[in-house]
């Protein structure tokens, strides 16, 4: 009789060794403790297990997991190590799994099967095992074109910056460079990373400095294809190096974070649709977030509350969830009422008790307190996230919009700059640079924030917000009939949009001078006055 399908039970764990897998919750854990295990790799292994007692070919695996997808065996046998390491085996005991030459695998350790043990969580820890399935960075030695220079401490150091400064974003696992020693001029360095290592990214690059002048080459691969996500080449005189090697670290961790973040939420998005886990519902959640629609956004809300409901100890979730909803309020169809933005604050408080020291969970909580006009607070909250992480590029934002609320507008301008300067691979760029016209629009910098409007607008996914800015920058300024064109675009991307609807979402400022302002140049833009309901 064949074995039944992957997925056919239902409330089973099994107990093998000092490991007990659980099907439904799809965990490991080892010795009570979960194991990180990818997705795959935990599908193979309950094949295995499924079919204990003979041997799985290699076809039938790669068919059963991978399906149409062709992939070498070599991708096969990377997951095997990882269940390997994983249940406490190794490519040389093979006593739970062992190798079939040429032909394919046997699960040969005894299994016995029962209810699944509830590992009470702690409320401090919660379920850790989903941090564990967060993508892992290695960054490389980086190659000296000069080696006779002398000067190994300098590629050393960069490195060690990188690490540092990479490690800052929490939802992301990076290698120490202890942990990557052994590979270090291998050829095949890349496809070692991602089955020794379980690496999906990689950082490397090169340099050299000759005189004072510095060249330094970066480039992020992806290790289960080998393509290249981003490269740049950075050219600097030096007369203060550090200041130099400072500057391009913040640039590249600035630029390989959002990077990694898109890789994570193409390759979720393009899963199938069913028994995703949680972390892929979450990142298709990001993915839909990040289309910047009000479809994508109530999508988005309902993903992100799924994850918080099937995975309550997942903080990613509840921050998530909570900027989802405050950007739907502020943009989309979801109503400012305080019963909802009081659990917005509470889902952001519970991610940080998670973490109090995730910079992006300061920012999100940040967000939320902006929407409930609660500025110092917010500004707080973004200013404590940049001595976590001083490269965030969003926590500049959200200190440039607590100071722009409170009315310290060339204070605020000062951050938003920073943050363009380092969001230049930000999915929220057109963001910071619109939250930037509005400071400036506050400001009475009318012809400033008409140019920070125009760089917004030349950004794929920028909102309809940024053409509002535009029109009453433009109305005041006097420019009547291209205020009253600008009107016009802007009711083309969201005919609903009125003075009264304007009125309403703007629901987070609370100095009536600003309040006036804006709406001042609606009217003289002959934006129509809407229903005051």
């Amino acid at each position: 009789m064949d074995p039944p399908l992957i997925g056919t039970l239902t409330g089973v764990a099994f107990q093998f060794g000092e490991c007990e897998l659980d099907r439904d919750r799809f965990e490991l854990t080892h010795r009570g403790q979960p194991v990180s295990l990818e997705p795959r790799a935990m599908q193979v292994l309950l094949h295995l297990i499924d079919a204990r007692g003979r041997m799985v070919p290699k076809a039938e695996l790669l068919d059963s997991i991978w399906g149409d997808r062709f992939v070498s065996e070599s991708a096969l046998s990377s997951q095997i190590k990882a269940i390997r390491r994983a249940i406490g085996d190794t490519g040389d005991a093979q006593r739970m799994v062992r190798t079939v030459h040429g032909q394919g695998y046997r699960f040969v350790a005894p299994v016995t099967e029962g209810a699944p043990h509830e590992a009470p969580p702690t409320p401090e820890t919660g379920n850790e095992l989903l941090p564990l399935w967060q993508p892992v960075v290695a960054v490389l030695p980086f190659t000296d074109l000069d080696p006779s220079s002398g000067r190994p401490q300098l590629g050393r150091g960069l490195r060690y910056d990188l690490i540092a400064a990479l490690s800052k974003y929490r939802w992301l696992r990076v290698l120490t460079s202890a942990a990557t020693a052994g590979l270090a001029g291998q050829a095949d360095v890349i496809d070692r990373l991602r089955s020794e290592l379980d690496v999906r990214y990689a950082v490397e690059g090169t340099l050299w400095l000759g005189g004072d002048h510095l060249r330094v080459s970066v480039n992020l691969t992806d290790t289960s294809t080998g393509v290249c996500l981003w490269a740049d080449r950075f050219e600097r005189r030096v007369e203060r190096l550090f200041d130099v090697l400072d500057e391009i670290v913040s640039t590249v961790v600035a630029t390989v974070e959002p990077e990694v973040g898109y890789a994570e939420r193409t390759r979720s998005g393009a899963l199938p649709r069913t028994d995703m886990q949680v972390w892929d519902t979450f990142h298709l959640g990001l993915h839909r977030f990040f289309q910047f629609t009000a479809e994508g956004n109530e999508d988005a809300q309902r993903m992100l509350s799924e994850c918080r409901s099937r995975d309550p100890g997942f903080p990613d979730a509840h921050a998530w969830w909570a900027y989802a909803t405050v950007l739907g309020m502020v943009y989309w169809g979801t109503d400012p009422v305080p019963d909802l933005l009081d659990e917005a604050l509470a889902a952001s408080r519970q991610a940080l008790r998670k973490d109090e020291q995730n910079a992006l969970f300061h920012v999100l909580y940040g967000r939320v307190q902006l929407a409930r006009r609660e500025y110092g607070p917010a500004l707080t909250a973004n200013e404590r996230a940049l001595e976590l992480n001083p490269t965030f590029a969003a926590a500049y934002c959200g200190v440039g919009d607590s100071l722009c609320y409170e009315g310290r507008y060339r204070e605020a301008m000062a951050h938003f700059r920073r943050s363009v300067a380092l969001g230049s691979h930000d999915p929220q760029l057109w963001a910071f640079y619109t939250y930037g016209a509005l400071a400036l629009v506050f400001d009475k910098q009318f012809d400033e924030a008409i140019e920070w409007t125009r760089k917004a607008s030349s950004i794929v996914n920028c909102q309809y917000w940024t053409t509002a800015h535009r029109a009453v920058a433009l109305a005041h300024l006097g420019r009547v009939e291209e205020a009253e064109c600008t009107a016009r675009d802007l009711l083309a991307q969201c005919p609903q949009f009125s003075q009264a609807y304007a009125d309403r979402k703007l629901f987070y400022l609370k100095r009536p001078e600003q309040r006036e302002l804006y709406l001042e140049g609606l009217r003289s833009a002959q934006v129509p006055a809407g229903d005051p309901d």
